[in-house]
């Protein structure tokens, strides 16, 4: 597949694609600025650039694509970028543009449609939209009719506040869902032994019970598989119908140019797992021929995979 979208290209809707009877649409909450040493880690920077020049600041330019899919009975968004609450001043790092809403409205996707949100992973950048900051200063589930899903996981270390990642987890962007009673909280199998009123999952605030799913099918077609690396409970989101599978893999491969199983990013908190997991991802993506969405890449937001003479892995061609 070749790219869907070319450089500067500021269209609201990045890709759409049929997965078996299923449609998918990759909407954008804009792009975004970070660091091209964070986003490549050891990666010598005379390599990473070749692939994602970086601008006089040394950051680089990023997207923030959700994943919508109808499955005939169902609207799934995958993902909701960072939002409208952050500060003005990361804001005014970051540069976002906070456009998820009318991306969502370009493609003909109404947020009270939706009637499953499923989180990679509850960093801020991949969970914003999920609560939208009302004028008034409350904060409400931005898609009133849906279900939520997140790794009990993800949510258990944000309580933590970790020195390393605190400023990634910010609970405006799931306290509010926890409230209404929308968010459900996946342990794959049960292997964390996560109960609804577990103390690993409270916080300061007064909230209720939270549900506790273990099954990786959350509907028909739609499935988590835990990848770990980058978070420990980092959940990638697999979408079949009929012979065709797609994968939304999160932060496991952030773009086209983190290919390379060894070329993970400063942020991930586990490189080694993380190298292994992907390793065996693209074993099984490209044997397969699945579809993958690359979560933070705005100029090739979707791609198939092939091995390249070298044995290495590829965006295929065609």
């Amino acid at each position: 597949m070749h790219p869907v979208s070319q450089p500067g290209d500021d269209a609201l809707v990045r890709h759409r694609c049929g997965v078996g009877d299923f449609e998918t649409t990759i909407c954008s909450d804009g792009t975004f600025l970070l660091d091209g040493g964070a986003m490549f880690g050891v990666v010598p920077k005379t390599l990473w650039s070749r692939r994602m020049p970086p601008d006089d600041n040394n950051c680089v330019l990023l997207g923030l694509n959700t994943l919508v899919v109808r499955t005939g009975t169902a609207v799934v968004v995958i993902e909701t970028g960072i939002g409208n609450k952050v500060s003005p001043k990361m804001r005014a790092i970051f540069k976002n543009q906070q456009q998820l809403p009318r991306s969502l409205e370009a493609a003909g996707v109404h947020l009270a449609e939706v009637t499953h949100v499923i989180n990679t992973h509850l960093h801020f950048d991949h969970c914003g939209w999920n609560t939208t900051l009302e004028a008034d200063g409350t904060t409400t589930p931005t898609f009133p009719n849906a279900m939520y899903y997140a790794a009990a996981g993800e949510l258990a270390h944000g309580r933590r506040q970790f020195e390393r990642d605190a400023m990634s987890y910010l609970g405006p962007n799931y306290n509010a869902l926890i409230a209404s009673g929308q968010l459900t909280l996946v342990d794959p199998h049960g292997a964390g032994e996560f109960t609804p009123s577990d103390p690993r999952l409270a916080g300061p605030e007064q909230l209720p019970p939270i549900p506790i799913c273990t099954e990786l099918e959350l509907l028909p077609g739609i499935s988590v598989e835990p990848l770990p690396g980058h978070t420990a409970s980092l959940l990638g989101v697999h979408v079949t119908s009929g012979e065709e599978h797609a994968c939304y893999p999160g932060d496991l491969f952030p773009t086209h140019h983190h290919l390379d199983p060894t070329w993970v990013m400063g942020f991930d908190l586990d490189p080694l797992t993380c190298i292994g997991q992907r390793k065996k991802f693209l074993a099984r993506a490209i044997s397969e021929k699945w579809m993958v969405f690359f979560t933070h890449d705005h100029q090739m937001p979707a791609a198939r995979l092939e091995w390249s003479d070298r044995g290495k892995p590829m965006v295929a061609n065609g």
